[in-house]
């Protein structure tokens, strides 16, 4: 077993892509259910590279860009054997100069806190992705409270999924999943409870981007990604905040493979929502910042 350090060399790498799913293994397996798989795939219209780990080394490395990986564990809500974050690790490990490992768990299983620990300590993950929906969890429900002071006392970062999710969507009743777990509102009481824990509020978080700013303009150890959207469909307010009061704690992310870096970046340009300026900040310099990269 070989545990995760960063041999990152920011100044020969673009940007750092925050938000990039695992979402097969080199055994073949999925990280979804196939009915879920084909109707994110449907929503997404995604016909894009969906390579293993391996893969996703090369495609960053081809970019010059690094990338944040992680998969999503819902083996409860799902009765769907999660893809190993383990493995993702020790895949990061072999590809450390362009991946960046986060861990997963199941905030529903009695082992989260543990499986936390040895993902932290023999792994060497730099953080942790949730995603309520998916998972079917109550992000501020104090019975997570041991899960959550795990990472803040290991100064890992704790990334959640926000606003309205493809996962389910156009199936009988989403499939049973509940949009308003995702409320970011929902985070609030996290940051206030663990004030040294770092958040990351992942996407535009519709239709709650005005609590999303909120909780960041209130909360100042959260942070907001720009995954899963395309910039030329931001919300006015969320440009706003990234060119001013939120410049420094704004996030480049794709969600990759569901939305691919090259066009986040093409659209961007397109867009020209950003300042010059505050584009070094959002595209490497906060996630380097954040992750404790470049010394």
């Amino acid at each position: 077993m070989t545990r995760y350090e960063p041999a990152i060399d920011l100044d020969a790498i673009t940007a750092i892509d925050v938000h990039v799913h695992i979402e097969v293994d080199h055994h073949g397996h999925s990280s979804l259910p196939d009915d879920l798989r084909d109707a994110a795939a449907k929503y997404f219209s995604a016909d894009g590279p969906n390579p293993d780990l391996d893969g996703v080394a090369a495609y960053y490395r081809e970019r010059r860009m690094a990338a944040v990986v992680f998969t999503v564990d819902a083996r409860t809500n799902f009765g769907h054997a999660p893809l190993s974050s383990a493995e993702i690790a020790e895949g990061a490990a072999r590809n450390n100069d362009v991946l960046i490992p986060f861990g997963s768990v199941d905030p529903l299983s009695a082992t989260a806190v543990d499986e936390a620990r040895r993902l932290i300590e023999d792994h060497g993950v730099r953080g942790f992705k949730f995603h309520p929906t998916v998972q079917g969890f109550d992000p501020s429900d104090p019975v997570h409270s041991p899960l959550y002071e795990t990472l803040q006392q290991a100064g890992v970062v704790a990334l959640f999924h926000t606003g309205q999710t493809g996962i389910g969507a156009g199936l009988p009743g989403g499939r049973g999943l509940l949009l308003g777990l995702s409320n970011p509102m929902l985070l609030d009481p996290v940051a206030a409870r663990f004030p040294e824990l770092q958040i990351i509020m992942a996407h535009p978080s519709a239709p709650w981007q005005d609590e999303a700013l909120s909780v960041a303009t209130h909360k100042h150890n959260t942070w907001i990604d720009l995954s899963g959207w395309s910039p030329k469909y931001f919300p006015e307010s969320l440009v706003r905040a990234a060119n001013s009061y939120l410049k420094s704690r704004v996030l480049f992310g794709s969600d990759f493979p569901l939305l691919t870096p090259d066009r986040w970046m093409r659209d961007a340009g397109t867009a020209g929502h950003f300042k010059p300026e505050v584009m070094p900040g959002i595209l490497k310099d906060n996630a380097a910042r954040l992750l404790g990269l470049g010394g």
